[in-house]
């Protein structure tokens, strides 16, 4: 039963309000899919789907708005980052211009394991002892 209860609350939380979901059981699904890959811009770490922001509502009703207009998920997304820059995509695009963002943290991790070897390389042999 303990393991039944935390289970329970620690499933996700959705901020969808009942008067935002769509009849459509498809096409709210499409909703959510596009909803939990959008950033929350007051949150800024949380999807629109999981935030209680105002902000965040309002997203979501543009996103049912375009879904219901007929709009593909990825006309709905491209909708969505115009009007709000990329900055509201929880994962950036890999393109130039975000190459550092995506890059960084290989090169950290290269940088450290080369830090490692240079400093194992460089210590002394312990002396033998017989």
């Amino acid at each position: 039963m303990a393991f039944a209860l935390l289970v329970t609350f620690a499933a996700p939380a959705h901020a969808v309000q009942p008067d935002e979901v769509l009849k459509d059981p498809v096409l709210e699904h499409r909703a959510r899919e596009i909803s939990s890959e959008l950033r929350c811009l007051v949150c800024q770490n949380q999807s629109i789907d999981d935030s209680d922001a105002p902000l965040a509502k309002d997203l979501r009703v543009i996103v049912r708005e375009r879904l219901q207009k007929g709009d593909s998920d990825p006309a709905v997304l491209r909708y969505v980052v115009d009007r709000y820059g990329e900055f509201v995509l929880l994962r950036p695009v890999f393109a130039l211009h975000t190459l550092l963002l995506w890059l960084t943290p290989i090169l950290a991790v290269l940088l450290g394991a080369f830090g490692i070897w240079r400093l194992a390389r460089r210590r002394p042999a312990a002396p033998v002892r017989t």
